[in-house]
């Protein structure tokens, strides 16, 4: 089977008016077994005609979408599905569009190749569009893939590469028999049907080399009760957030390293809930990185609440004492997808204090994924062992049991279960 395409060829072809495939892993995982990413069917949403449209929908097997920045849908006068309605790996659904004027329901190959071309257009406006229609935009987040690893942003970034208006029309490539298509298939598909194919891995360190999100404005001593540590302050160029990364030892020379990627919570991390384990894990990761004597913690402040904000936190408690919700449908009833955090600008952080190796302080397999593919290898992933309370027995089983957290809970802690938030 043929090796990946380069960033650069697949560009060349988008740029003729041919579809690529996008994959989204190409290591191993870190047990050394191989890793399984979705791969996508894009092409420029500009040069869509009813032939690829039918091409990409007999051939993929999955819906099509649209995949745009969220700025251009919003200046469309498109509307999100729902907060928490997410496509492929996160992304935003928006709600479905036919093109005004469609000479049929919307459905058709010719019909959704307009829309496509209609939501590309620079000149279209918001009268340009119906809503609901049969063809799904999803939006991408603001700087692509260097802020999220996901199809959706690769898509735009692929094409925005080639010189075209960001717009993208993808579809999941599925096996034959209807599931998420291997690596292996992926590489076959491209092959037969003459296609390049190229992952987000490789697109990432393409635009690392040109591009950055993150500027570093302070750099300062910090003795801390658990030790000496130099504690950076970076700025997200996408929306001016900051990011500070605390380091101990030399963490700069290529060699595994220890790190935590921490999600602020003010509550358990500066008040002392007993509703959550954020604050006790937070303690347990300087320590661990104070007895190897080199480590880096990054402390994300706009991750409160699973990327909901501390009101948002707070009401989800009320909804979780109230009404007896756990914390995936308190944070759902609020109109927030369970977790809304991404880690792009984080693990740049940590690339640009030298990393390359890490091993990942967490329980919460997730996080792991959210910074591959920007330029780290996750060799290992560290659990942090933090007993149970009463107060938050509930809230840990949820996050074992609905959102795959490798917690090792004793039933007997389950005595007078109450819930809480979810950083780990």
């Amino acid at each position: 089977m043929p090796d990946f395409n380069t960033t650069e060829q697949a560009i060349t072809d988008l740029q003729a008016g041919r579809m690529v495939v996008l994959v989204d892993e190409r290591d191993t995982d870190t047990d050394g077994a191989d890793a399984i990413g979705e791969g996508e069917l894009m092409m420029v949403a500009e040069l869509a005609d009813s032939t690829t449209i039918n091409f990409i929908s007999r051939h993929a097997g999955g819906p099509v979408y649209v995949a745009a920045e969220r700025s251009r849908l919003e200046a469309l006068g498109l509307e999100q599905a729902h907060a928490s309605h997410q496509g492929p790996r996160g992304a935003s659904y928006m709600v479905a569009v036919n093109a005004t004027g469609v000479t049929g329901t919307g459905v058709s190959a010719h019909d959704r190749a307009l829309t496509a071309r209609r939501l590309a257009d620079p000149a279209s406006t918001s009268a340009d569009f119906v809503q609901p229609g049969h063809l799904t935009p999803l939006a991408a987040q603001d700087g692509g893939v260097l802020r999220r690893a996901g199809h959706t942003e690769a898509s735009v970034d692929l094409v925005r590469l080639a010189q075209f208006a960001p717009v993208a029309v993808m579809s999941s490539i599925l096996d034959d028999a209807g599931e998420v298509a291997s690596t292996p298939y992926l590489l076959e598909f491209a092959r037969q049907h003459g296609l390049k194919i190229v992952t987000i891995r490789d697109l990432i360190a393409r635009r690392r080399r040109s591009e950055k999100l993150i500027a570093l404005e302070a750099r300062a001593r910090m003795p801390t009760r658990f030790g000496e540590f130099t504690c950076y302050a970076y700025r997200s160029l996408v929306d001016g957030a900051p990011y500070i990364a605390l380091t101990m030892g030399d963490v700069s020379d290529g060699s595994d390293t220890l790190v935590r990627m921490h999600s602020t919570c003010v509550t358990g991390d500066a008040l002392g809930s007993r509703l959550c384990d954020c604050g006790d894990q937070l303690t347990r990761s300087f320590e661990m990185i104070a007895a190897e004597g080199r480590g880096v913690i990054v402390y994300i402040q706009q991750h409160e609440g699973r990327g909901i904000g501390i009101i948002h936190k707070l009401k989800a408690y009320e909804l979780q004492q109230v009404q007896g919700l756990d914390t995936v449908d308190a944070n759902t009833a609020l109109g927030f997808p369970a977790d809304g955090r991404d880690y792009g600008v984080g693990a740049q952080v940590l690339y640009d204090l030298g990393l390359r190796r890490v091993r990942i302080l967490t329980n919460n397999p997730q996080k792991r994924v959210g910074v591959e593919g920007y330029g780290l290898t996750v060799v290992e992933q560290v659990p942090i062992n933090i007993a149970p309370n009463p107060d938050n027995i509930r809230y840990l089983t949820t996050k074992r049991d609905r959102m795959g957290h490798t917690l090792d809970l004793d039933p007997a802690d389950a005595a007078n279960p109450h819930e809480g938030c979810d950083h780990a």
